[in-house]
């Protein structure tokens, strides 16, 4: 068993200063001493008062560092895994964008190894985002590989498929909702035109989540609420990009006393977090990227250069929300989607060891995971 020690704690409504928390690969206690006696213990860490928070999970995250979901070979997932821990990330979604489907195929394929055996961060599975999504929302995706549901794929990779985003507008849209379910995969509704009751009848039917909440969809019309107003009327989780330059920090306020900190999951979307500016070459595009934006040559963003604990940082500065509640946005919260709280997500007994540390500044300096360090500042 090892202790961190000396630390303060973070759990859902409070900080416990002066704690320990005592783990192997699930944690074994959370104790009021700052320096429990160590002789048990194989590893003793002194947090020297910096805070400990469970792992961050990135329920949307394309590439970081260089690496990509659709890299060949799955390569981009090793470098994913290894470099996402800096961040305070200590399991994640690969998410992909539309492609043809041979080719994502094999990516589910490659997915479906590295969450067997990846090396750092977990990867939990896969985040299908496109090409079963609108055209006329389709963001940076392209038009050529968008498709109708093919329940065949799903059959093929519900194993690995945790989140699939789905324009539920799109023709056998409700009936695909209805095979996602029984396959245990999560529907989010995102890059759609879809009206109001469209995606409430998604919710219904049971979509649990909206895929970055504001981008690729309507603006919110008092006649016309659309996705957007169904996403704020409705009991679904929403991500939020909370970069400042996918939604405006007013907007991100609004979206925190409409929804409440309980049903927002802070995401990331990265495509080029981890990379100084500058320009590249993404899927054959030439982007730039230039501080948390990722850009093609049009304007259009692509993506974000984001990380989920400057996410957390800046929701916390734009909304005032508390630590606890701010870190629940990376952690509790999308647990919950995902079906993982009796796993994940929380400081508490018997949960995996996901941890991460970090100073008040949320900077990270060490991050656990199922009790192994992965990364030390």
């Amino acid at each position: 068993m090892k202790a961190i020690v000396n630390a303060a704690l973070v759990l859902a409504d409070e900080v416990l200063l002066g704690h320990s928390l005592v783990f192997g690969e699930q944690i074994v206690a959370l104790s009021d001493e700052a320096h429990p006696p160590t002789g048990r213990f194989s590893e003793v860490i002194d947090a020297r008062g910096l805070f400990v928070a469970p792992g961050f999970i990135d329920i949307h995250v394309h590439g970081f560092g260089g690496g990509d979901t659709l890299d060949a070979g799955g390569l981009g997932l090793v470098k994913m895994a290894r470099q996402l821990p800096s961040t305070g990330v200590t399991a994640f979604l690969p998410t992909t964008i539309s492609y043809p489907l041979p080719r994502l195929r094999e990516v589910l394929g490659h997915i479906r190894i590295a969450a067997g055996a990846s090396s750092g961060a977990a990867v939990l599975g896969c985040h299908l985002e496109g090409p079963f999504i609108s055209e006329r929302a389709k963001g940076a995706h392209d038009a050529r590989h968008l498709a109708l549901p093919v329940p065949e794929l799903l059959a093929e990779f519900s194993d690995v498929t945790k989140v699939v985003t789905l324009a539920p507008e799109l023709p056998g849209g409700a009936e695909f909702i209805v095979q996602c379910i029984e396959h245990g995969v999560k529907v989010a509704v995102g890059h759609t035109s879809a009206t109001y009751e469209q995606a409430m009848d998604a919710v219904a039917g049971g979509a649990c989540l909206f895929t970055h909440v504001f981008n690729a969809m309507a603006p919110l019309h008092h006649r016309e609420p659309g996705a957007l107003g169904a996403a704020l009327d409705s009991d679904a989780y929403c991500e939020l990009i909370a970069d400042n330059v996918h939604v405006h920090p007013a907007m991100q306020r609004l979206l925190l006393r409409t929804k409440r900190a309980e049903r927002i999951v802070l995401v990331t979307d990265s495509t080029m977090a981890g990379l100084p500016d500058g320009t590249y070459e993404l899927y054959g595009k030439t982007v730039t990227v230039q501080g948390n934006a990722v850009r093609l040559p049009t304007g259009q963003l692509f993506g974000s250069a984001l990380t989920l604990d400057r996410a957390v940082c800046n929701f916390m500065a734009n909304t005032g929300l508390s630590l606890p509640k701010a870190v629940q946005l990376v952690t509790a919260n999308p647990a919950r989607v995902l079906g993982l709280s009796q796993r994940k997500g929380r400081l508490a007994v018997g949960l995996d060891a996901d941890i991460t540390v970090f100073d008040r500044d949320l900077n990270i300096s060490q991050t656990y995971v199922r009790g192994e360090c992965v990364y030390r500042r």
